[in-house]
């Protein structure tokens, strides 16, 4: 009985990170420190639907680069002008940012309206890619 290739190389049961994506989220990160600026990405969390309360923001510090879209994207539907593409470094960062978050960065707070992890293997965030608008 043949035993199969997944078994062999330890994929069985679940996946296994490919290590080209730590080196890529590394380079990331290191360019983004260069490059990038100091902000946070903000999360509220809503109250609690038995007790109620107020809902509550957390914010994490994030390394982030905003750049403008160019011109020949933005097509005042999917992207508008004035939104931005932020570049975040995933080292570090406690949670994913998502569709709802807020993105401050140059001093302005930015919406999610769009994101990709950019997990090529399923599990290492090489970077987060989102797009923020006012």
């Amino acid at each position: 009985m043949a035993v199969p290739r997944a078994v062999l190389s330890g994929r069985a049961g679940g996946l296994m990170a490919n290590p080209i994506y730590a080196r890529l989220q590394a380079t990331a990160q290191r360019l983004i420190a260069k490059y990038g600026q100091a902000g946070t990405v903000k999360r509220e969390t809503p109250p609690d639907h038995v007790y109620g309360g107020d809902p509550v923001v957390t914010s994490y510090p994030a390394t982030l680069v905003p750049m403008a879209y160019e011109a020949r994207f933005i097509d005042g539907t999917v992207i508008q002008a004035g939104d931005m593409q932020i570049y975040i470094s995933a080292v570090g960062l406690p949670i994913e940012p998502s569709v709802g978050d807020v993105v401050t960065a140059n001093g302005k707070d930015y919406a999610i309206v769009n994101g990709d992890p950019n997990k090529y293997d399923g599990i290492t965030p090489v970077v987060f890619i989102v797009q923020g608008r006012q």
